[in-house]
C-alpha cells in the first residue's frame, strides 16, 4: 500500500476550529509526543504541520519511536517535514532526550490483544507515563497531556446513557483484561500528583471510540472492519449479537478536541468522543447503506438473548461543550472519508 496524506479539507477545518490566538500559542514553541507513529499521534503530526506550514509557527515536534524505519516507510510525508525530529527509542526509556520542551502530549498506548501477557500491560502503562512526566518536569514543559481512556470506568451500567467525568465506578479487580483501564487510572494519578507537585499544568484526555485514516481496517474496531468489508465486497460479519452501543468521533474532530483541552481545558478529566449512541447492527448497516447502497449482507452470528440489557460504551460529553467542542463531520462523512483514503492507498 502506498502512503497517503490525510484530505487537505480535513486539515483546514481542523486549523478553522482553532482560533489565530489559539494556534499563536505554538509559535516558536518546542513539542515532544510519544505516539507518533500510531492512529492518533499520525494526525496530530499532519496537522501540526499543515498549520505551521500555513501559519509560519516554526513549531517544532521530537516524537519517538521503537522503529523510525517503519514509520517512514508508511508515512514518510510526515517524517521528512523538517518540522519533525524522529528518535528511536521506547516511551518506558525517555532518560536519553534531554532538551527543553514547552508541550509534551503522551499518545502513546499500545493495542492490547487478549493474549497478551497482561502484567505486562499494566506495567508498560504505568513505566511508561512516569518516564513521559519525568521529561515533562526536567524539560521546562508548561502544558502537558494525557490520553486516557474510557476504559478507566470499567463496566458501563446498562441503565447510565454516556459516562459523566464524575462517575465512581472502576474497572473489575478480579479481571485480568482490566490490565489497560487500570494502567490509565495510574497515569491519570500520577499526573494529578505532578500537577499539585510539580507546577506543571496537566491536562487528561479520556478516549473513546474513534474512525478515521490510519485506522487499521483489519484489527478490533468494529466499524474499521465494516469499512474494510464493504472495500473487499464481501459480508458485514459481525460477531456478536449487534446489540451493543457505541459510538465514534471522526480523527479530524478528535485532532480539534486534543488540542483545545491541551491549551484551555482546566486540570480536570475531558471525555473525548461521541455522544451519539447506536447499535453495533445499526453501525454496521450504515456502512453498508453508505459505501454499497445497502447491497451487501450483513451476517450476525449471535441471537440476542430475551430481555437482555444492551450493553453500552458511551461518553456523556457535556465537559467537553463548555470548551465549546462538538461534533463536527456526521458518522456517514465520517465512513465515506475512511474509504476513500483507504481506496487512494491501494
Amino acid at each position: 500500500m502506498s502512503a497517503v496524506p490525510v484530505d487537505v479539507e480535513d486539515l483546514a477545518m481542523i486549523q478553522a476550529k482553532l482560533s489565530l490566538d489559539e494556534w499563536s500559542a505554538f509559535k516558536n514553541k518546542s513539542l515532544f509526543l510519544t505516539g507518533g507513529t500510531g492512529f492518533v499521534g499520525c494526525w496530530l503530526l499532519e496537522a501540526f504541520q499543515y498549520v505551521n506550514r500555513q501559519l509560519n509557527l516554526n513549531l517544532r515536534i521530537t516524537a519517538v519511536s521503537r522503529n523510525p524505519e517503519a514509520f517512514i516507510a508508511k508515512a514518510p510525508h510526515i517524517a521528512s517535514n523538517p518540522m519533525l525530529t524522529l528518535l528511536k527509542g521506547d516511551m518506558c526509556d525517555l532518560q536519553f532526550i534531554q532538551g527543553q520542551f514547552d508541550f509534551v502530549i503522551h499518545a502513546a498506548t499500545d493495542v492490547v490483544k487478549p493474549d497478551q501477557d497482561q502484567a505486562k500491560v499494566y506495567a508498560a502503562i504505568q513505566q511508561g507515563t512516569d518516564q513521559v512526566l519525568a521529561l515533562a518536569k526536567r524539560s521546562g514543559c508548561k502544558q502537558f497531556l494525557l490520553l486516557s481512556s474510557g476504559a478507566v470506568y470499567g463496566r458501563q451500567p446498562p441503565e447510565l446513557e454516556g459516562f459523566a467525568e464524575e462517575y465512581s465506578g472502576s474497572p473489575d479487580l478480579t479481571q485480568a483484561k482490566s490490565a489497560y483501564g487500570l494502567g490509565k487510572r495510574y497515569s491519570e494519578w500520577i499526573t494529578h500528583v505532578y500537577n499539585k507537585e510539580h507546577g506543571i499544568d496537566t491536562k487528561i484526555a479520556r478516549c473513546f471510540a474513534f474512525v478515521g485514516p490510519y485506522m487499521a481496517l483489519d484489527a478490533q474496531f468494529a466499524i474499521a472492519n465494516f469499512i474494510g468489508d464493504c472495500l473487499q465486497q464481501k459480508p458485514v460479519v459481525i460477531g456478536g449479537d449487534g446489540t451493543p452501543y457505541r459510538s465514534y468521533l471522526y480523527a479530524a474532530d478528535l485532532v480539534v478536541w486534543l488540542i483545545k483541552i491541551l491549551l484551555a481545558g482546566d486540570n480536570k478529566p475531558y471525555n473525548v468522543g461521541s455522544d451519539n449512541a447506536l447499535q453495533i447492527a445499526q453501525i454496521a448497516e450504515t456502512v453498508i447503506k453508505t459505501l454499497c447502497d445497502g447491497k451487501l449482507e450483513l451476517v450476525i452470528k449471535q441471537q440476542a438473548k430475551p430481555g437482555q440489557i444492551a450493553e453500552r460504551y458511551i461518553p456523556s460529553v457535556e465537559r467537553a461543550l463548555t470548551l465549546g467542542l462538538r461534533e463536527y463531520t456526521s458518522l456517514t462523512q465520517a465512513i465515506k472519508k475512511t474509504a476513500i483514503w483507504n481506496q487512494r492507498r491501494n
